[in-house]
């Protein structure tokens, strides 16, 4: 039933910023976002960490993702992400 995982040669590394705090991250190919915004400190809610539950949907200010997941509906996708299995398709989101 979850979204389906790219493979970590199929991702290319981007930038997330938080838009209010202006903090800057690197996303590497083996990494989600959730995974590095913890490592970084943040208590962030999540449950399945596979794009189907909407737990960690987050606000998206800027940039164009790369939907991978199945929780959000077209319209919902113009301003969000679920950051355990999103990515980039430009070289930077804010968040």
């Amino acid at each position: 039933f979850g979204a389906a995982r790219a493979r970590p040669e199929d991702n290319t590394p981007f930038t997330v910023v938080l838009a209010k705090s202006g903090e800057r991250y690197e996303i590497p190919v083996d990494k989600t976002i959730l995974e590095v915004l913890r490592a970084a400190g943040r208590t962030l809610p999540s449950s399945c960490e596979s794009g189907t539950c909407g737990t960690c949907k987050t606000r998206l200010v800027g940039g164009e993702p790369d939907h991978r997941h199945l929780a959000l509906s077209e319209q919902e996708r113009a301003r969000n992400i679920m950051i355990c299995v999103s990515r980039a398709k430009s070289d930077e989101l804010v968040l």
